[in-house]
């Protein structure tokens, strides 16, 4: 009895435990490294800066910002549906003693059939902006872009992760790019709090709803 009641706590005590915050590591911000600041000798063009005269502020470096605009729409639907039926049937009539004066006729029947049907549909939408961080320059010019935004809200938090790969030309004079134009594109969009929890079920509705269940 003593170990059902510290069974029942413990699993009380954990349920009360705050779950850590989901989403790959893969989005952390990068460890950018410390640059001394350089004397100003009188130059007109700063060592590391653009030459280019009519150069505008487009993110090309590791350490720069950029700016997503998420642009995106999905939607997918499926659907599936089986029917099956077999019918046999068998009749035997012996005879006894070369007559057929007895009804001694012998029938047998098998019927079986199956009817089955799915159908899935899917639609997701996210639209907004996310300030993204340049991790890295790839030899070939493209940006390795990483973002994330957390919002504390009132009733939880929400946490909104994005990662990929940027071409230069893709990026518009006012430092903007649309998510459709990022490659290998990683965006996450997940929260904890009250509402994210009463949308989730509890774990004996998942229990009577996965497909173990024998019925």
């Amino acid at each position: 009895m003593s170990r059902l009641v510290l069974l029942s706590a413990s699993v009380a005590l954990a349920a009360c435990a705050q779950l850590p915050r989901s989403g790959p590591s893969e989005f952390d911000p990068p460890a950018l490294p410390v640059v001394a600041a350089r004397g100003v000798g009188g130059g007109v063009f700063a060592p590391g800066g653009s030459w280019s005269l009519v150069a505008d502020s487009r993110a090309y470096r590791a350490g720069d910002v950029l700016t997503v605009v998420l642009e995106e729409v999905t939607q997918a639907s499926k659907r599936a549906g089986t029917s099956l039926d077999k019918q046999a049937g068998a009749s035997i009539r012996p005879t006894l003693l070369g007559t057929h004066s007895i009804n001694t006729t012998v029938g047998i029947d098998a019927d079986r059939s199956f009817d089955g049907s799915a159908s899935s549909t899917q639609q997701n939408a996210l639209s907004g902006s996310l300030s993204v961080v340049v991790h890295q320059v790839l030899p070939n010019g493209l940006l390795l872009v990483k973002g994330e935004k957390q919002l504390t809200l009132n009733q939880g938090e929400e946490y909104l992760q994005l990662a990929g790969y940027v071409r230069v030309d893709d990026i518009d004079a006012d430092n903007r790019v649309s998510s459709q134009r990022i490659a290998n594109a990683r965006i996450a969009y997940s929260g904890r709090g009250a509402l994210s929890d009463a949308n989730a079920p509890g774990w004996l509705t998942r229990l009577f709803t996965s497909p173990w269940m024998p019925f």
